[in-house]
Order: C-alpha cells, then sequence, then structure tokens
C-alpha cells in the first residue's frame, strides 16, 4: 500500500504517518506523560519454597524441596483517547479502538515498600507469598510523537474528512511508534525466519527418518534424497511466493478501480445538484459581472458532462460561488440556495480527496508494475498501469481543531 499524506486519505485501506496530536490529551498515570494511550501494569513478586515427593529410578519414594519464584499482575489499565496524525498537508482523525497499538516505554522501575510509589500507585494488599517488590511498567503513545499507522478509512459524520477507525473486514489495523521501514522490515524478515524454520525442519525430518535402521536406505541414497526434499520445499516455496505476490497485485488493481469509481460517484453527485444551483442564482440573477460569470461557469459544469455520464470532468465552481455569496449575501435569502451551496462544496472536497487517494494508490500500482521481481508476476495477468489525474480547480476546506501545544 502508498503511504498516503494526511490530506490524501480517502475511503479504503490506508498508510499514513505523522505525529499524534490531539485536543484534550491524556495524563499517564505513572509517568505523568501527556499522551493519547497508554497502558501501565503493576507486578509483585512471589516466592515459596515446595516440597513434593517422587519416586526415583529403583521405586524407592523420595521427597525434595525446590523453589518457586516468579511476577504476579496485580493492577493494571488502559485509556485511549481519538487522536489525530498530522504531517506537512494537513491531520486525519484516528479512532483507536480496536487497534494493535506498538507503544514505547514511558516509564518502568522496581521499588519496595519503603518507597512511595509502592503504596501511592499500586493496591494495598499483598500477595500471597510475597517477597514485597514491586514493577510498575507503563508503555504509551506521546503526544506528538511520530506514528506510522496502517487501518481502514471511512467518511467522518461531522465533517466531510476522512477518518482510520477499526473495521471488521479489514486485513490490518496498527498504530505504531516504530517507523514504516522497521514495520515492513520486521514482517519481512520474519517471513524469512518462518520459511528458513521451514527448510530446516523438512531436511532434519528426512535426516533423522533415513538414519533409522529399518528405513531400508542405503547411505549413498541419503544425500539425493535430503538434496531432493530441500529442493521439493524450495519449490512449493517459489509457488507459494508468485501466488502471494500476484494476490498483491490483483487486490492493489482492485484498490485503483475503487478508488476511480468514488471519483465518478461525486461527479455524478456534483451533475445533480448544478440545475438546482443554476435555478437558484437564476432566479436572483442581476448584470453584474460577478454573478453572471458564476452562473455561467454552472451552466458550463452543465453542459460539460453527456446526459447519464458521471465523466472526468474537474473544473469547481465552489471558488466562484463563495465570492459571489460574499458580494452579494442577498443571494443566501433564496430557499434552498445556501443548502444548495454547501452541498456542492462538500462535494467538491469529496472529489479533491478521491482525485488524490487515486493517484496515490495509482502510482503505488505502478510502481509494483515495474519493479523487479514483481514485473514479471504482472505478466501473468496482463496488468496495465492506470493513467494518473492532473487537473485544477479543486478546493477542500481545513478542518478546524485545536491541538494541544505542550506536554
Amino acid at each position: 500500500m502508498p503511504t498516503s499524506k494526511a490530506q490524501g486519505v480517502f475511503i479504503g485501506l490506508v498508510e499514513v504517518k505523522g505525529t499524534a496530536e490531539c485536543e484534550q490529551p491524556v495524563r499517564s498515570f505513572l509517568g505523568g506523560t501527556a499522551c493519547v494511550h497508554y497502558h501501565y501494569e503493576v507486578l509483585e513478586h512471589w516466592s515459596r519454597t515446595v516440597t513434593e515427593s517422587y519416586t526415583d529410578s529403583k521405586g524407592n519414594r523420595r521427597t525434595r524441596t525446590r523453589r518457586e519464584s516468579g511476577w504476579k499482575s496485580v493492577a493494571s489499565d488502559s485509556v485511549s483517547v481519538n487522536f489525530y496524525v498530522r504531517d506537512e498537508t494537513g491531520a486525519v482523525l484516528v479512532r483507536p479502538s480496536g487497534a494493535t497499538i506498538e507503544p514505547t516505554v514511558f516509564f518502568e522501575q522496581t521499588v519496595t515498600p519503603g518507597d512511595a510509589l509502592y503504596y501511592g500507585k499500586g493496591p494495598p494488599t499483598a500477595v500471597a507469598h510475597s517477597d514485597h517488590r514491586r514493577r510498575f511498567v507503563e508503555h504509551g503513545i506521546a503526544l506528538h510523537a511520530p506514528l506510522f499507522v496502517v487501518g481502514q478509512a471511512r467518511e467522518r459524520e461531522d465533517v466531510v474528512a476522512p477518518e482510520i477507525a477499526a473495521n471488521p473486514d479489514a486485513d490490518l489495523f496498527l498504530i505504531s511508534t516504530r517507523t514504516e521501514e522497521k514495520v515492513q522490515g520486521g514482517a519481512a524478515l520474519g517471513s524469512w525466519v518462518c520459511w528458513g524454520i521451514g527448510l530446516v525442519v523438512i531436511v532434519a525430518v528426512f535426516l533423522v527418518a533415513m538414519q533409522r535402521h529399518d528405513s531400508g536406505i542405503a547411505p549413498a541414497q541419503r544425500a539425493p534424497l535430503i538434496v531432493a526434499a530441500a529442493s521439493a520445499y524450495l519449490v512449493a516455496w517459489s509457488v507459494g511466493w508468485v501466488w502471494m505476490v500476484f494476490n498483491s497485485l490483483v487486490k492493489l488493481r482492485n484498490c485503483v478501480r475503487q478508488a476511480w469509481s468514488l471519483i465518478e460517484v461525486e461527479l455524478k453527485r456534483r451533475h445533480d445538484l448544478i440545475p438546482n444551483l443554476v435555478a437558484a442564482v437564476s432566479a436572483l440573477a442581476s448584470h453584474e459581472r460577478e454573478t453572471q460569470t458564476a452562473l455561467a461557469a454552472l451552466r458550463t459544469q452543465l453542459a460539460a458532462t453527456p446526459p447519464g455520464v458521471a465523466g472526468p470532468e474537474f473544473d469547481g465552481v465552489a471558488g466562484a460561488l463563495r465570492v459571489v455569496i460574499e458580494r452579494y449575501p442577498t443571494l443566501t435569502a433564496q430557499p434552498g440556495f445556501a443548502q444548495l451551496h454547501e452541498g456542492l462544496v462538500e462535494t467538491e472536497q469529496r472529489i479533491a480527496l478521491a482525485r488524490t487517494y487515486y493517484n496515490d494508490i495509482a502510482t503505488q500500482f505502478a510502481t509494483r508494475l515495474q519493479i523487479v521481481p514483481d514485473r514479471f508476476v504482472a505478466l501473468l495477468g496482463a496488468m496495465r498501469a492506470e493513467p494518473l489525474l492532473a487537473a485544477a480547480g479543486f478546493e477542500r476546506e481545513n478542518v478546524t481543531v485545536a491541538f494541544a501545544e505542550s506536554a
């Protein structure tokens, strides 16, 4: 998936990176750190001597003692608040409920009852066989901390803007304080380690089986059989790799097509709004140049697209309408005009979001089709890159958020 800018996030599975920002951050329980998420746990150490009976190799009953010890959780809690991931283009809302969170360590300390922290942040009671030592550990996401987020984006209900939230159909919802490179590198390393362990296990099983006296395999035949088993495993690995790469390319291609359909949906919505706006403006239009210019632009929009076809046509008119409203406030007296204008402005914003998201996903798809070895797998499906959109005339209002500036 491409890593989108905050301004380019639209509907679908997305990756974004930026800093964690919040209007009203919380304070972590142990360290008092201004943050958007924290989890703390208090662990108490215990130990005991256990006497047990057993039967030795000669059948005699004997007793022995052994020492057991460990840490037991005596208190814990997690707190998360909705926050924004902000980059140089804007901010996108993240609702962390249901996400896999990879935090950083805020606080870690082991104390005895003489420390004020022992009972100040821990429970007044002790566990059985307590050694009277407690470990206080806290992890979280600090305010302004760099983040990498992968999740399903959807449209917010309060404003025309996206948000990233849990979705049962999404492949992944991850909020990590690690960088994108470290997250991807860790996943790749884990994959290679799994494949390597599989190869070692296959060879070891064959080797043990052939070492058996009753295997019936001559020593001279063992080495070729081991090589054959390893080769078969590598062939299976290659087929599995091609299968995964091809499926990922198909999924990415479908994301590109979905992004294009989102643009067409919004263009159709705008095309349906324009006739009503033309009628509303015409009802109060005078001979002033600005009003006539806006009216002409609306009529041009209406005529630009053939009937019944949404079409990739991008000349936005919301800016011109706003100027007219500011200079001729009497237009707002027309019943329904303000509502129609607001609907058109929101549609222009949606089109801008959809176009940016389409360009991001189409660029990622084109890159995958050109790099080696993915380009050879793409030939199996005769996949081709989709053209990017280049157009002006869009506008999008910034989401007004008062971020906390200090910890």
